[in-house]
């Protein structure tokens, strides 16, 4: 499975930083961390399998982020982020972040975002994997802020900006909010995912399809409970970028086999697999597509049936997209 080639749409930076290097950073920086023993500090970055809830999970992100506000660190991460990916065979790779994280020592927005594009074209350059960049805006954070960050990021769209994205903890009828920065987004030229139905609310899917024009949806599980929004996803052909541990771990689904990804592709709705932060939830591609493997008993055929669903949902460009076919067909 590791020699597979994999389509990776959901991962998010801060959740994917390599202990070592949070380690190596906060010593370098004269960075603040509750412990220096490596063992230690893995336990306070990977979530427990028995998180309390999403708000549980989200914590094991605050020490990633302290020492990711230098551009020196941001693109260090970024190139061993891409470099981890491309040694499971991952070929194409879309990260998101949270440009405003990333500013409290002084950074601006543009400043993030190039840091983190560098780090992506040093991998690039280094590894036969290719990436865009997604940028996030919190639901936790004001509207003004989300209008920042589309403005700071519309000078790198189609120089490996793609898309933007809203996420953090979920409440019920976040849509409505962001109508308008979304839109401006939308108008620039941004493609749009939006986290939705993560946990608890199918309403949310259904508000982030017609009020933000969400072409992908960060989970959607709980479409599952409510039938407008699984059937709206399954007539519009909306793709859902499904992370399997992670949903595990905030309580989405109690275990693997009870994750509605392989009822979802059955009943002909358009699932990716991604890892959502390798990090925290400790997992690879390889490891989320062996967990549905052994979970449901599939063979290779649906890996090859979800890799071209990735392929064909991705922000890439069509060369792009031509390429990762070819990268299948070649280990055929």
């Amino acid at each position: 499975m590791n020699s597979l080639p994999k389509i990776e749409l959901h991962c998010h930076l801060d959740g994917s930083v390599r202990v070592e290097t949070v380690l190596a950073i906060a010593q370098k920086e004269e960075i603040s961390l509750p412990t220096y023993d490596l063992i230690e500090l893995k336990e306070a970055l990977v979530a427990p399998v028995e998180c309390a809830s999403l708000e549980d999970y989200l914590k094991r992100f605050a020490l990633p982020n302290a020492v990711m506000q230098s551009k020196e660190s941001l693109q260090r991460i970024t190139f061993e982020l891409f470099e981890d990916a491309a040694k499971e065979n991952v070929k194409y790779l879309e990260v998101r972040f949270g440009p405003l994280l990333h500013t409290l020592k002084g950074l601006t927005l543009e400043e993030v975002i190039q840091s983190v594009l560098d780090g992506m074209r040093q991998a690039e350059a280094s590894y036969d994997i290719k990436g865009n960049l997604i940028l996030s805006c919190l639901r936790s954070m004001s509207v003004e802020s989300a209008f920042e960050v589309v403005e700071a990021g519309q000078n790198f769209l189609g120089n490996g900006v793609v898309a933007i994205d809203l996420c953090a903890i979920e409440e019920v009828g976040f849509c409505e909010r962001f109508v308008e920065p979304i839109a401006l987004a939308k108008k620039y030229g941004y493609r749009v995912t939006i986290h939705a139905g993560e946990t608890g609310s199918g309403q949310n899917v259904i508000d982030a399809i017609e009020l933000l024009g969400a072409e992908r949806i960060g989970h959607g599980v709980f479409i599952k409970d409510e039938p407008t929004a699984y059937q709206l996803v399954k007539e519009r052909q909306i793709v859902l970028e499904m992370c399997p541990t992670s949903n595990v771990q905030t309580k989405a689904v109690s275990s693997y086999q009870n994750h509605p990804i392989y009822q979802f592709h059955q009943a002909g709705i358009n699932v990716t697999i991604s890892t959502d932060n390798r990090t925290v939830s400790d997992t690879t591609m390889t490891n989320e597509m062996l967990c549905i493997q052994r979970a449901f008993a599939t063979d290779e055929s649906l890996y090859k049936q979800i890799y071209q669903t990735a392929v064909a949902a991705a922000f890439a460009t069509d060369e792009v997209k031509a390429w990762c076919l070819t990268q299948y067909e070649a280990q055929s």
